[in-house]
């Protein structure tokens, strides 16, 4: 079984900053640890308010999915960790841009993070390592796309 796991290299995004791999494929799911609102090379936190910190922490989590060849729409389970619950409507207007229907089965809850950080998400995705995603409409319409480049995600 083993042998069907496999550490994904990340050249351009955030890098493991302990004992533990930061995304994995195993079999058709790759999974991503969870991330926060980083600079991948200063480390340093990036945004003040909830709204900007949950961009910048999906922008981390979507280089992930890129490096193992999926991306938003094939995100099957979110976990996220709010420093305060009470910004759940904010943040998760930020969230709604990321991903397309159907969206992730999601858990939420509030977490004591580390100093500054308002927000961490990890994922698991259905990427199939043949042929085409069921989840993902073909083409550069995905919502999660769509959102980075500054477009409406409908």
């Amino acid at each position: 079984m083993k042998q069907s796991i496999q550490p994904i290299h990340v050249e351009h995004g955030p890098k493991a900053g302990g004992a533990y791999s930061t995304v994995l494929r195993a079999g058709d799911f790759v999974f991503v640890a969870g991330q926060g609102p980083l600079d991948c090379e200063t480390h340093a936190i990036l945004g003040d308010t909830i709204e900007d910190q949950t961009r910048n922490t999906l922008e981390n989590v979507g280089a992930l999915l890129r490096a193992a060849g999926a991306d938003f729409c094939d995100c099957v389970k979110s976990t996220v960790h709010l420093l305060d619950i009470e910004e759940f409507d904010r943040f998760n207007a930020v969230y709604k841009e990321y991903f397309s229907e159907p969206r992730p089965v999601r858990t939420t809850v509030q977490s004591g993070l580390w100093h500054g950080i308002k927000v961490e998400i990890d994922v698991i995705a259905y990427k199939p390592t043949w042929g085409h995603s069921p989840l993902c409409e073909p083409g550069p319409t995905q919502r999660g796309l769509r959102a980075r480049e500054g477009l409406s995600p409908t």
